[in-house]
């Protein structure tokens, strides 16, 4: 079965969170092993992790806002029929479109404030603003997902399930 452009789309913005969650894990793991073995400190490895778990954050924010994989309360959600179950979804979903929008306005204020302000790390001086910049694209990521998620929910709810979920009956 060949799969669209939308959901390679969709699959490759996953990849790319699943890829920050390896880079953290690659940087704690590295700066963890040389303090504790040869006591040494790699410069600004604790701005450098932090910002890249800022980054995780984001990416991952876009990663589980199409699959709806987020923590959900399913209390009213679980009592009542597939109509009135699909409406609570496509609104709860507007609802996160909306949140998720003015979040990535603002981030966007903040990737600027800090490319302007000229902040950098403390050791190496590395400018801050392109890790912001790379969260702020998560965030893009993640309203772009959640419009299609919005679309597919109101217009295509049988696209919403993963083909390889499908049954073949």
């Amino acid at each position: 079965m060949t799969r669209s452009a939308m959901d390679r789309f969709i699959d490759t913005i996953e990849w790319v969170a699943a890829g920050f969650v390896g880079i953290v894990a690659v940087n704690i793991f590295v700066a963890v092993l040389l303090r504790n073995i040869f006591s040494y400190a790699i410069p600004d490895s604790f701005d450098i992790g932090r910002m890249l778990l800022g980054i995780l954050i984001f990416w991952g924010i876009a990663a589980t806002s199409y699959r709806g994989t987020h923590i959900t309360v399913d209390l009213i959600w679980g009592n009542v029929g597939p109509k009135y179950q699909r409406v609570i979804d496509v609104f709860a979903t507007l609802v996160l479109l909306f949140v998720v929008t003015v979040q990535t306005w603002t981030l966007f204020d903040k990737v600027r404030g800090t490319y302007n302000d000229h902040v950098a790390t403390f050791d190496l001086h590395m400018p801050t603003w392109p890790f912001f910049a790379v969260a702020w694209i998560g965030d893009v990521s993640a309203v772009l997902l959640i419009a299609i998620r919005t679309y597919r929910l109101i217009f295509h709810p049988e696209d919403m399930h993963d083909p390889k979920f499908k049954s073949t009956e």
